[in-house]
C-alpha cells in the first residue's frame, strides 16, 4: 500500500501541477507511516527480543525499510511543498500581471471607445452639415434654373419686341432712327432732325407719326419699362429765355415724347420715365457736324420688368 502511495505521489510531482489537496494527502500519509513505525517499535520493545510473529532480524529490516520509506516520503513532501510554494508564487505573479494587463487594456479600450464616439459625433455633424449644404445647393440650383428660364423668356420677349418695333418703324429707318437689342434691353434711337425743329421741344408731324407707331407696339407690351432720354451736342444753347441750357432742352424734349406716349391709353403711365442727359452722354465726337447730329437725339430704352428675377435673387 505504501508503494502505491509513493507511486501516486511521484506521478503527481511529475505533472508539475500539485494542488494543495495533494500536499495535504501526502502529509497525512507521512503521519500514518510515522504512527505505524512508532507502533512497531513499541511492539518490538514489548516482546523482549523475540516476537511471536516476527524475529528481531525481520523487525529490524522492516524498521529500516519503513525508515527509508519515511525518509523518502519526507523528501518528497519537502519537494512537493517547495514545488507548491513556487507554483503559488508563479500563480500570484501571473494573477498580478494579468490584473495589471487587464486594467491597462480596459483603460486603452475606454480611450479608444471615447475617440471612436468623438469621431462618430464629428462625422454625424459633418454629414448633417453636408446634407444641409446639399439641400441649399439643390434649392439654389432650382432657383438658378428658374432664373435662367425667366431670363431666356425675357430675352425672347425682348427679341420679339425689337422685331415688332423695327417692323412698326420701317418707314422711318434711315432717317435718323435705329433699333437694336443689347444687354437684355431694346434701344430705339431717334435723331432730333426726325422729331424737332432746331432749338424746339415741340414734336413735329413726322416725329409724331414715329412716336405713335412706337406707342402702338408698347401698348401691346405692358410689362416693359420705358425710359425716354433726351441728348444734345456740346454747342451751348442760344435760344429763347424759356430754356436755360442744353440740359434743360434735353429734359423738355424727353418730356414731350413722354407726353405724346401718354395719349395712348394702352400704355400704363407708371411705365414711363423722362430724363434729360444734356451733352454728357455722346455717342459720337462733337468735332464734326455729323457727330453732333448723332448726339442730338432721343433714346427710348425698353427694359423688361425684373420683379420675378429680383425675387429669385433675394432668395439665393
Amino acid at each position: 500500500m505504501l508503494n502505491k502511495i509513493v507511486s501516486i505521489t511521484l506521478m503527481l510531482l511529475m505533472s508539475s501541477c500539485v494542488s494543495s489537496k495533494i500536499y495535504e494527502d501526502l502529509k497525512a500519509n507521512y503521519d500514518d507511516l510515522k504512527a505505524e513505525n512508532q507502533s512497531l517499535m513499541t511492539q518490538l520493545d514489548g516482546q523482549g527480543g523475540m516476537g511471536e510473529a516476527y524475529s528481531v532480524e525481520q523487525l529490524r529490516k522492516e524498521i529500516e525499510r519503513l525508515n527509508a520509506e519515511k525518509t523518502a516520503l519526507a523528501m518528497e513532501l519537502s519537494a512537493t511543498k517547495n514545488n507548491h510554494e513556487r507554483l503559488q508564487e508563479s500563480y500570484d505573479a501571473l494573477e498580478a500581471n494579468s490584473s495589471s494587463a487587464l486594467t491597462e487594456n480596459l483603460e486603452r479600450n475606454r480611450k479608444l471607445l471615447e475617440q471612436l464616439e468623438a469621431k462618430e459625433n464629428a462625422l454625424a455633424l459633418e454629414a448633417n452639415r453636408l446634407n444641409e449644404l446639399q439641400k441649399k445647393l439643390a434649392d439654389r440650383s432650382q432657383r438658378v434654373e428658374e432664373l435662367e428660364g425667366i431670363i431666356a423668356a425675357k430675352d425672347a420677349q425682348m427679341r420679339k419686341l425689337k422685331d415688332a418695333i423695327s417692323a412698326a418703324l420701317t418707314n422711318f429707318e434711315g432717317n435718323g432712327l435705329t433699333v437694336e437689342q443689347r444687354n437684355g434691353k431694346v434701344y430705339v434711337s431717334m435723331e432730333n432732325k426726325l422729331l424737332f425743329e432746331s432749338g424746339s421741344w415741340a414734336v413735329n408731324a413726322r416725329g409724331r407719326e414715329a412716336v405713335e407707331a412706337l406707342g402702338s407696339v408698347l401698348s401691346q407690351n405692358k410689362e416693359i419699362a420705358v425710359l425716354i432720354e433726351g441728348h444734345t451736342d456740346n454747342v451751348p444753347f442760344g435760344g429763347n429765355g424759356n430754356l436755360k441750357d442744353n440740359w434743360d432742352l434735353s429734359t423738355k424734349r424727353a418730356t414731350a415724347i413722354v407726353t405724346l406716349l401718354t395719349e395712348n391709353n394702352g400704355i400704363p403711365k407708371d411705365n414711363l420715365t423722362a430724363a434729360g442727359r444734356g451733352e454728357y452722354a455722346p455717342i459720337a465726337g462733337n468735332d464734326t457736324s455729323e457727330g453732333r447730329a448723332k448726339n442730338r437725339r432721343i433714346e427710348v430704352i425698353l427694359t423688361p420688368k425684373l420683379d420675378e428675377i429680383s425675387r429669385l435673387l433675394e432668395g439665393m
